[in-house]
């Protein structure tokens, strides 16, 4: 293949999703006077935490929906924190509870999700949620691969039949993407750092979905021509510029659709949060 890669845009791709949601809220507060409400949960003065918790706040303000952020301090405990949870899944103006990760060292990460209402858990890590979507059934899926469905549907006409390799395996994007795939009917192969001939492998694939963490890893030569990739990588160069997982200038060269790191799988996931409190909010609110 010749030429350069068709860019998946995700800034497009989620301010059109936030734009859908923005309406169907509108409409809600029209016919019945109340709107979806999202809590967010954050604990301590991690900065990276405190700009996506103002980014989730912002954008839910943006479609209309009632946002609120609770702001703790590091020292709060496990317990109290339990008890913020406890809460907030007894209130029912409360449609969507998200606890901002990671947490301090002190607080046990599993036992506070386990405490999020399956219903009220947006970010969809509840092991009931983990559950149902490898049942095939329905639940709140984890915003991020629920992007990278979105784009991909954008970017292909039918998944069906097509071969898919999944880079990374971790509880938040490779398994559960994985889980997606497999409900579009794709064969799915995970992958991770110790498959055999990595290269080999993701070079079969008609679509690549790269979530390992490692900058520009993913070479131009492992992907097949024509292939779909979808770019999950967030990395910060020591120059302070963003990459991502894949080496995205000698991947655009070679495959047929590829999401760009900034501006691709980024916006969409806090578009699809906003989409899962609307989610839950109908699931709810009947």
């Amino acid at each position: 293949m010749t030429g350069e890669a068709r860019i998946i845009d995700g800034k497009a791709t989620a301010a059109a999703l936030r734009a859908e949601i923005g309406r169907e809220v509108a409409a809600i507060r029209a016919a019945r006077g109340i709107v979806p409400g999202l809590h967010v949960v954050l604990v301590g003065e991690d900065p990276a935490s405190k700009v996506y918790v103002a980014s989730k706040e912002k954008l839910a303000v943006e479609v209309g929906m009632n946002s609120v952020a609770h702001r703790l301090p590091a020292e709060t405990t496990e317990a109290e924190l339990l008890a913020k949870l406890a809460a907030l899944n007894a209130d029912d103006t409360v449609d969507g509870i998200l606890v901002q990760l990671p947490l301090p060292k002190h607080i046990d990460t599993g036992r506070i999700i386990d405490a999020i209402d399956p219903a009220k858990d947006v970010d969809g890590l509840h092991p009931i949620n983990a559950g149902l979507l490898a049942g095939g059934k329905n639940g709140l899926v984890p915003c991020t691969p629920l992007g990278c469905m979105l784009l991909l549907k954008q970017a292909l006409p039918s998944l069906s039949g097509l071969d898919a390799v999944v880079l990374g395996r971790s509880e938040l994007v490779g398994r559960p993407v994985a889980q997606l795939l497999l409900q579009a009917d794709c064969t799915v192969t995970i992958a991770h750092s110790r498959t055999r001939d990595l290269p080999g492998v993701v070079r079969r694939a008609d679509i690549v979905i790269a979530a390992v963490g490692r900058p520009r890893m993913v070479k131009g030569d492992w992907i097949k021509p024509g292939a779909t990739v979808i770019d999950v990588g967030i990395n910060r160069l020591p120059d302070g510029k963003l990459t991502g997982d894949v080496d995205f200038a000698e991947a655009v060269t070679v495959a047929g659709a590829i999401t760009p790191v900034p501006g691709g799988v980024g916006p969409m996931t806090i578009a699809c949060l906003l989409k899962n409190t609307l989610t839950a909010f109908h699931a709810r609110r009947r």
